[in-house]
């Protein structure tokens, strides 16, 4: 039976709550901040494996030892306290609560999808969307693909969207819901998410048209039968689906 495992960010909180339990505990019992410290950050360690990624376990085990030496630093430094709440603030402007369930800011390989013109033949009509586009990273790459289509993005973050459209300002960039937009217009659909999110991209690819496409980079749509897999020159695969999906057997 597979474990349980809470959606993000549970996990995190979770591992850097009980080390702050476990270490405020310990100093009640009398014991040295010094000895103290490194048991807590053991409970987060404990809890890592509950993070589905390298950068999710490190977040967890990390969150006390940070915190814990934030706070040292603040109480030797005056500084006041609000001061340590602007990395959060800036954190929730880039990256919003609710897109947390999406995937953080990985950016597209500059010449990731350069063998995708082969495959799929796009004309100047055709419009491409990159799900998520972030800071634009994915529609750079899409146009040095196919530099005669209509490129598109969707961010939610408004600091991302404000950015993505002055970088890429032959796109069309909107700031909204990706799960929202009306995914049967296009004649392909990219994104770069994670593993979590690909179930959620398959349910919502079976509205697009026959004949259209999607592009998935480094994850996998399981459950599904691939068109073809790719490798891009930095070794990441891209998955391509065509419409409509059919089911592995």
């Amino acid at each position: 039976m597979q474990r349980f495992i809470p959606p993000w960010p549970a996990p995190a909180l979770l591992g850097w709550g009980l080390s702050w339990m476990v270490f405020r505990w310990l100093l009640q019992a009398d014991m040295s901040p010094g000895m103290a410290s490194p048991v807590a950050a053991m409970a987060g360690l404990a809890i890592s494996p509950m993070g589905r990624s390298w950068w999710r376990r490190l977040a967890i085990a990390a969150g006390f030892p940070v915190s814990l030496a934030v706070t040292v630093l603040g109480t030797q430094s005056h500084l006041a306290a609000w001061v340590w709440l602007l990395p959060l603030a800036l954190l929730l402007l880039v990256y919003p609560i609710n897109t947390w369930a999406d995937a953080p800011l990985f950016p597209t390989p500059r010449k990731a999808l350069m063998g995708l013109r082969a495959i799929i033949r796009l004309d100047q009509t055709a419009r491409v969307l990159d799900a998520g586009c972030g800071l634009g990273h994915g529609l750079r790459a899409l146009r040095l693909a196919y530099p005669k289509a209509q490129l598109e993005g969707v961010e939610w973050s408004s600091s991302l969207y404000v950015v993505c459209r002055w970088l890429c300002p032959w796109a069309t960039v909107q700031r909204g819901d990706m799960w929202a937009v009306d995914w049967a217009a296009y004649d392909m659909v990219y994104l770069f998410q994670r593993p979590e999110s690909m179930p959620r991209v398959v349910e919502k690819a079976h509205s697009m048209r026959p004949g259209t496409w999607l592009v998935s980079l480094d994850f996998e749509a399981h459950g599904i039968v691939p068109h073809l897999q790719l490798t891009a020159p930095n070794g990441k695969s891209i998955w391509v689906y065509r419409l409509p999906l059919r089911g592995a057997a």
